[in-house]
């Protein structure tokens, strides 16, 4: 299942060149780049820019943001109207329900995106924060400030509302910022870049501080090899795209990851409540990486909560793919194919992003634990319980970027978090962890003053 919601672009990242292959070609893949001179040269302009950006105060980053929210509400109507012929051509190509979900605009979507603009304009500015300092004992002043990372080049999918987060998220951190969505969203990006530019442009800022890149995988090939010119690489997708872009970009990666979440209902847990989160976790929007894929339920517990939620989240539309156990239970309660169906090993790997959900009866914490640090994707998992010794060992004990108790997964989330629009859920430990809103995308530097010390 986790197969048939990666798209056209993931697919093609995962077929093009290994850059450690020396001059050898996939198949599939030109011998000669036809987007290689057209993205370093983006790329070349998008740092000049960037050094500009890099010079300005608060108040005009913010303004310019504010810019690109009117021009976005002034191009309401070009780019709803692109995004339908994406739509449209997605559909007439047979692509899978959950990426047209991803893929589909209308008014209140880009209303939301357009009021996201604003909220991050609203954020304080990471690059305003007070500089630690201190001072050597041979007199020296050390500084250490927050600084842009320079030109991000962001790898994505079908979702066009990420091409403007993305873009802003960038822009107030000081950041220039190249976007290589994917070929069934080329019409909705290059319409919301186009309104972009010219927000950009109305603020007396180069429009070339963002840049949509050409749809076709040519570019993401181009952007992957462009170390030098672009700083930093962040791929968000399915596995494959993420996969594919770590172990082929020559540029250093920022690894968002997938998102095979769990929601564990302990022994001890509120039904009522764990039945309300686990319904938010699975239904609430099944498309997105912080969506339930796989349910736990402790034995002495499964046959009373796979009665109470199973018909329930069958009848919100989900099918079930569940253990021996989980299927007796499902089954004594009236669930039957083809609705729950028996689970296999790859259920367990999945993420289905869609209304599909495995169940599993664990025998209590410990194998819960066990089952989450196989399977878990260091995403976002959930405890239900009552039990706060159960909760503090599930929380302290779990290698997520996100742990909950009693909450749903769904918050794993840039705005949700208080962050503003994100770019991205970052499941590695370098730099960055979690939702990656405005300080994730700075590093530091040292600055230091002296009176002529030398060593």
């Amino acid at each position: 299942m986790a197969d048939q919601v990666r798209n056209e672009q993931e697919r093609a990242v995962e077929r093009a060149p290994d850059p450690q292959a020396g001059t050898g070609q996939a198949e599939g893949v030109p011998a000669v780049n036809r987007h290689e001179a057209v993205v370093r040269d983006m790329a070349r302009r998008a740092r000049e820019a960037q050094r500009r950006l890099e010079l300005t105060t608060t108040e005009e980053r913010n303004a310019a943001l504010e810019a690109i929210a009117r021009a976005l509400e002034d191009s309401t109507g070009a780019i709803l109207a692109a995004n339908r012929e994406d739509v449209a051509a997605a559909e007439a190509a047979g692509l899978p329900r959950p990426m047209i979900a991803r893929l589909r605009l209308d008014e209140g979507k880009l209303a939301g995106v357009i009021k996201g603009v604003r909220a991050v304009a609203a954020l304080p500015d990471p690059l305003a924060t007070e500089p630690e300092g201190w001072v050597r004992p041979n007199g020296l002043r050390i500084e250490r400030v927050r600084v842009p990372l320079g030109v991000i080049g962001i790898i994505y999918e079908s979702r066009p509302g990420v091409t403007v987060d993305a873009a802003v998220l960038c822009l107030k951190a000081g950041n220039a910022v190249l976007l290589k969505g994917g070929k069934e969203a080329a019409r909705s990006n290059a319409a919301l870049g186009e309104a972009m530019s010219a927000g950009l442009s109305a603020a007396g800022l180069p429009h070339d501080l963002v840049g949509v890149l050409p749809p076709d995988r040519e570019a993401a090939v181009a952007l992957m090899n462009a170390r030098g010119l672009v700083d930093v690489l962040i791929p968000r997708g399915g596995a494959g795209l993420i996969r594919a872009t770590v172990e082929q970009s020559k540029v250093p990666v920022i690894e968002t990851g997938t998102g095979v979440c769990h929601v564990y209902v302990h022994e001890a847990a509120d039904l009522a409540m764990a039945r309300e989160i686990v319904l938010n976790a699975k239904c609430s929007n099944p498309a997105v990486c912080n969506a339930a894929e796989t349910l736990l339920v402790d034995r002495s517990v499964a046959a009373r909560f796979l009665a109470e939620v199973g018909p329930a989240l069958v009848e919100a539309g989900v099918r079930l793919r569940a253990c021996p156990e989980a299927l007796a239970h499902l089954q004594a309660a009236g669930v039957g194919a083809p609705a729950v169906e028996p689970a296999t090993e790859a259920d367990w790997e999945a993420e289905y992003l869609d209304l599909l959900l495995a169940v599993k009866v664990v025998g209590g914490l410990d194998e819960a634990l066990a089952h989450i640090a196989r399977y878990g994707t260091m995403h976002s998992e959930a405890i239900v319980t009552q039990d706060a010794a159960a909760a503090e060992r599930f929380l302290r004990t779990v290698d997520a970027a996100a742990v909950y108790h009693n909450a749903s997964t769904r918050f794993t989330d840039g705005g949700e978090f208080g962050f503003g629009a994100e770019i991205g859920i970052s499941t590695q430990k370098l730099h960055a962890r979690g939702p990656m809103g405005l300080a994730e995308l700075t590093t530091h530097k040292y600055v230091v003053r002296g009176t002529g010390q030398v060593r």
